[in-house]
């Protein structure tokens, strides 16, 4: 990269005021924040205090219901769609998490981050982790599913606020999050950013030098370098770097350059597995298991294998409801077969179509030239757009679930799906064939991997056809 980032436009006045404005009024966002977390908590602890809604419960009728709508059709589909609009804002100034464990710092004991915390792959692990979990104690659709998970979650974030980092850090937002991975790949599209320009920061520092003036550094929550920072991945937009060194700036840029330019060098190992096996595997084995009739054929399988051998105890055994779904009343109850047929099933989704979707990146790759693993985990991330409207569409299914419930039939749905999910393949296609462009200028070598991008690209669509169509 030369000194000045290339893929950001000059910052525009009214938009570089925007994120002054958000540096001078941190009074407003911490109203937001602390707004954020009080509602947050009423509506993750209140309805797990209820009596479960009976099937006549409505979202303007039940406090329940009310807040299954908001946590799971509105709020995290649509903090999905704000990371690729708006960048990371949404974990800068509305995330409850983050809010609360920046303030337990204050409070703290401070300690050095642990080695083992800065492990790349735990974005990965984290989301498998939750992803699981939240299947087997069914956080869509029971608020004390959603309290262990989402709560759990809280209750870490702010015990690693209490333990490791200076005051106002983030060491779980930055490290721990089960979300901080996809977030990351998903803001790489966002056509707004804070990026430092190299060449105007040092232009400053030549100008300043030995001048008496002191130019304290912004405190960065998230830890990030703020001389080295080219890419949103990282940046929690808080805004509180605006203006620093005159070389800093929010701006605006094509969306999706970055995936073009920056992922070239940083790219990893791990962003590809979350992307691959994650994103595209994981979230759509855990969406898919409810509506397969694979699921069922694959349970009923090794239950009349149980049975003919004797083995009744994993069909009579169950688990209590934090760690597997157990509402008796409502005749929904999971014994251990039916955890450890969910998990298979997830995982072995993940395996399968994650190992498809690699192999046809890895014949895209080839057709570039000589191997290189750096340049695969490159094209990778033409798939962000895919892997972020995947998500969207899973999510967006209890939406649908609800309003449905509720009398809106909503018969164009999945018209509407199938638009969303072309212009994302279209969205990845065109940007494989621009990263193709940063390593040849062969036109039979770029439409051979830009054949591979659509190899895989084809088995996502497969993936959802399935689900919202075919099953």
């Amino acid at each position: 990269m030369s000194g000045c980032h290339t893929h950001s436009r000059p910052a525009a006045p009214r938009v570089a005021a925007l994120g002054h404005w958000m540096r001078d009024h941190r009074g407003v966002i911490q109203t937001i924040q602390w707004s954020v977390v009080g509602l947050y908590g009423f509506l993750l602890l209140v309805p797990a205090l209820l009596p479960l809604p009976d099937d006549q419960a409505h979202i303007l009728t039940n406090l329940t219901v009310l807040a299954e709508f908001i946590f799971w059709g509105l709020w995290w589909p649509f903090v999905l769609i704000s990371m690729v609009l708006l960048g990371r804002v949404w974990c800068g100034v509305f995330c409850p998490e983050g809010t609360l464990t920046e303030a337990a710092t204050h409070i703290g004991l401070g300690r050095p981050i642990p080695r083992w915390m800065r492990w790349p792959g735990w974005p990965f692990v984290a989301f498998l982790g939750t992803t699981l979990y939240g299947q087997m104690a069914s956080v869509y659709q029971y608020p004390t599913g959603a309290l262990v998970v989402l709560g759990g979650s809280t209750v870490a974030a702010v015990l690693v606020g209490l333990i490791y980092g200076k005051r106002g850090t983030r060491v779980w937002c930055r490290h721990l999050c089960p979300v901080n991975g996809v977030f990351s790949l998903l803001s790489k599209l966002s056509p707004l950013a804070f990026l430092t320009d190299r060449s105007a920061w040092e232009r400053f520092n030549h100008e300043h030098r030995g001048s008496e003036v002191r130019h304290h550094a912004p405190h960065c929550p998230p830890l990030v370098p703020l001389k080295q920072m080219q890419s949103t991945s990282p940046c929690h937009m808080c805004a509180r770097c605006s203006g620093y060194k005159e070389a800093i700036f929010l701006s605006t840029r094509m969306p999706g350059v970055e995936v073009i330019e920056e992922s070239a060098q940083r790219a990893t190992r791990w962003e590809f597995i979350l992307l691959i096996h994650g994103l595209l595997g994981v979230a759509i084995g855990a969406f898919h298991w409810t509506v397969s009739p694979w699921f069922v054929a694959l349970k009923q399988a090794v239950a009349l294998w149980l049975v003919n051998h004797g083995w009744l105890w994993p069909l009579e055994t169950t688990a209590p409801w934090w760690l597997l779904t157990n509402y008796p009343a409502h005749n929904d109850v999971f014994n251990l077969l039916d955890g450890a047929v969910l998990i298979s099933y997830i995982l072995t989704t993940s395996i399968l179509l994650g190992s498809a979707i690699s192999l046809a990146l890895a014949l895209g790759n080839a057709c570039l030239g000589r191997w290189s693993w750096q340049r695969l985990w490159h094209l990778s991330h033409a798939l962000i757009p895919v892997g972020g409207i995947g998500v969207f569409l899973g999510l967006s299914a209890t939406t649908v679930t609800l309003l449905r419930g509720d009398g809106l039939q909503l018969y164009w749905i999945n018209e509407f799906r199938a638009l969303l999910l072309a212009l994302a393949m279209f969205w990845s296609l065109r940007l494989a064939w621009r990263i193709a462009g940063e390593y040849t200028t062969h036109p039979g070598r770029r439409s051979g991997m830009l054949a591979g991008v659509g190899l895989a690209l084809g088995l996502v669509g497969l993936a959802w056809w399935l689900m919202f169509v075919g099953w």
